[in-house]
């Protein structure tokens, strides 16, 4: 039985599988480009196909395409946004430069699909081209980082809910936990007290407002260079088509979507594309920063800090029994390193463009994709397994702050700074409280030390001055 079928280009033929909706350039491309192993994500490959449903309508209502033609590509596209078709895209995620092969790679599942639908084989057909039909008034330098905005835009929908969820998480534990009074530390030394709700209610602020940032940042991406075809000036296109090519993507998309204010700036720059990156990469830092607290005050349980207790998730020894490990801070911490990494390979390629157009995009598009997949999933699973099953050892805590030298900056308005540094040097020699020191030392009476030093007050503004 025939296996194959033969397809020409400009470079020459080559043999494609029969039953593939890929064609000859999406051939060359698996041939050229074995570099990751890594697939395309599939939100792109949905931006793409919304893309080009919105480019063959306005085609179809300009009357630059025929109903017929129209109606086998929209269709095959609405296919391809129903899940079909995804083991057809083969491209790897490090192709071509600007994303050519992704490109064809669309447009040949596309036009085969349509010319099936129509009734004709796969395979290179003038009665439905990849190049003269499917991607009619469009260029890969206008499409694939207008796919790229959609795709980062559709995902940062979900992104957005789960940081909200995160948010929230520590902000219900801040409530829970507003009367635990404990040790603050600074440098990793004793510090002033605090309770475990304040330091709760910060990491949700820290959440809240990475989360805000990246919102305005993302606001950016709403303006597309469609329509600016192979340099930004609209070669083989209309103004007509360019707003009508907006206004389908806008519905199709759900999204305030609006025409570049210069495409000319969009096809040459993808700094906002780097901006949301670099928002990213500062929810990351929160991300690392939070992680790494909650595994300092859930150290132990015997040997550290053990001020609170993580949920257990899995055993966390191959070798000594019963430990437990604080792994989902452990893993959020890694996805926020790798976003980390991504940030940095999507700089050097922002910065990489030359004239009218940056070719670095794919590497681009498959790290900002990746970042926001990673926090968008360690969020949920650091809020469902961890955040929220958090308990509090208050005795612990209680102990800590008592015990913690911190207390003494109560004194400065009092004795002043001197006498009460006196005070802890000796405490810290001899082993006496504070307290103890202060009543030896007759400098304040039994009831006014009960009262500055009491660990609830100093949780409050003013109350150290009472």
């Amino acid at each position: 039985m025939k296996k194959y079928r033969i397809e020409e280009d400009s470079l020459g033929a080559k043999a494609v599988p029969l039953k593939a909706y890929y064609g000859i350039e999406t051939l060359r491309a698996v041939e050229n480009f074995p570099v990751s192993g890594l697939r395309v994500h599939p939100e792109l490959i949905t931006a793409l196909a919304l893309i080009k449903k919105a480019c063959a309508r306005a085609n179809l209502s300009l009357k630059k395409l025929d109903k017929r033609r129209g109606a086998a590509i929209v269709r095959a596209c609405d296919e391809i946004l129903a899940g079909k078709f995804g083991d057809q895209f083969l491209t790897d995620a490090f192709h071509s430069g600007a994303g050519v092969s992704l490109h064809m790679n669309a447009n040949e599942v596309i036009a085969n699909r349509a010319l099936e639908i129509l009734g004709r084989k796969k395979g290179h057909d003038a009665f439905v081209d990849p190049h003269d039909h499917v991607n009619m008034g469009q260029s890969t330098n206008d499409v694939i980082p207008a796919a790229i905005r959609l795709a980062a835009l559709t995902l940062l929908k979900s992104f957005y809910a789960s940081a909200g969820e995160l948010q929230q998480a520590f902000e219900e534990k801040s409530r829970e936990f507003r009367k635990v009074v404990k040790s603050g530390r600074t440098h990793l030394q004793d510090a002033a007290p605090v309770t475990l709700g304040q330091e709760f209610g910060g990491w949700a602020r820290q959440i809240q407002k990475g989360r805000e940032r990246i919102e305005r940042l993302a606001q950016n991406l709403l303006e597309l260079g469609i329509g600016g075809s192979a340099v930004g000036t609209g070669l083989n296109t209309t103004l007509a088509y360019r707003r009508t090519v907006i206004s389908n993507l806008k519905k199709l998309a759900g999204l305030p979507l609006k025409s570049a204010r210069n495409l000319f700036e969009v096809m040459q720059s993808d700094a906002d594309l780097a901006a949301v990156s670099g928002g990213l990469r500062d929810y990351a830092l929160c991300f690392i920063q939070i992680s790494g607290d909650l595994r300092l005050l859930s150290s132990g349980p015997r040997t550290g800090l053990a001020e609170i207790n993580l949920p257990p998730r899995q055993p966390g020894s191959s070798i000594m029994p019963g430990k437990v490990n604080p792994v989902m801070p452990e893993v959020a911490s890694q996805a926020a390193f790798q976003v980390i990494g991504n940030d940095a390979a999507i700089a050097f390629a922002a910065a990489s463009g030359q004239l009218e157009l940056n070719v670095m995009r794919p590497v681009i598009a498959h790290n900002l994709l990746q970042s926001i997949k990673l926090l968008k999933n360690a969020g949920r699973l650091l809020s469902d397994f961890c955040i929220r099953g958090i308990t509090a050892n208050p005795a612990r805590c209680r102990d800590y702050a008592e015990l913690s030298y911190g207390i003494a900056a109560a004194l400065n308005p009092v004795i002043g700074y001197a006498k009460a540094a006196k005070c802890v040097q000796e405490s810290i020699k001899t082993g006496k409280s504070l307290r103890e020191i202060l009543r030896e030392k007759h400098l304040l009476t039994p009831a006014r030390i009960d009262r500055i030093l009491s660990a609830e007050n100093l949780t409050h503004p003013r109350a150290s001055q009472r």
